[in-house]
């Protein structure tokens, strides 16, 4: 299989410890600040990154989860959610948002996320902390926190595992274009794409 891992659970440990202190050096007081995870992996993300700020500032910061996918423009057609999975600490009126997500990719899963998350009140401020940045963007979207940029072909896949729904913490990436060559030859499966 063409895959590489490019990120161990080392390193995403001490990535999401260097995200949460930057977190703490831009917002000055934590009064105010929300993390939100978008789901699904977002919101392992944000409680960790949130359980980091606790413990280096003695602050703890609240963390909602957000379900983009009645707010998404990319699926195949239109499909209504009926139980949004969505749930906020307290509405978000004049807090400070930082959305958490594992692989920022096109950034039309952010835009949804802003839609929705504005579905929700008005932030003072509303930023974007991912574990990854591959690139390839479609809409005029960036971090403001990254853990690791991975410049990545449209042939390849990033796959972000985590212990708290993968049962293992470690970041590949995959080349779909070799799979499917296997695949074709008789020698193995082909990954399906995920939504990274």
């Amino acid at each position: 299989m063409g895959e590489k891992t490019v990120m161990t659970a080392g390193d995403i440990r001490r990535t999401l410890a260097r995200i949460a202190h930057e977190i703490i050096e831009r917002h000055k007081t934590a009064d105010n600040l929300l993390l939100v995870g978008i789901r699904t992996r977002g919101v392992p993300l944000a409680k960790r990154l949130a359980a980091n700020i606790e413990r280096f500032e003695g602050i703890k910061v609240p963390v909602g989860e957000l379900d983009i996918r009645p707010y998404r423009d990319d699926l195949p057609s239109p499909s209504p959610v009926n139980d949004p999975q969505t749930t906020m600490p307290h509405d978000v009126d004049g807090k400070a948002v930082v959305l958490v997500d594992d692989v920022l990719y096109t950034g039309r899963s952010t835009r949804a996320a802003m839609d929705a998350l504005i579905d929700w009140g008005r932030p003072r401020s509303v930023q974007l902390a991912v574990l990854v940045d591959r690139g390839h963007r479609e809409m005029p979207i960036g971090a403001d926190y990254v853990g690791k940029n991975i410049p990545s072909a449209r042939h390849e896949e990033i796959q972000v595992k985590l212990q708290e729904v993968d049962g293992v913490d470690e970041v590949l990436i995959v080349d779909l274009a070799e799979d499917g060559a296997r695949h074709a030859a008789g020698k193995g499966p082909v990954l399906q794409r995920g939504s990274a």
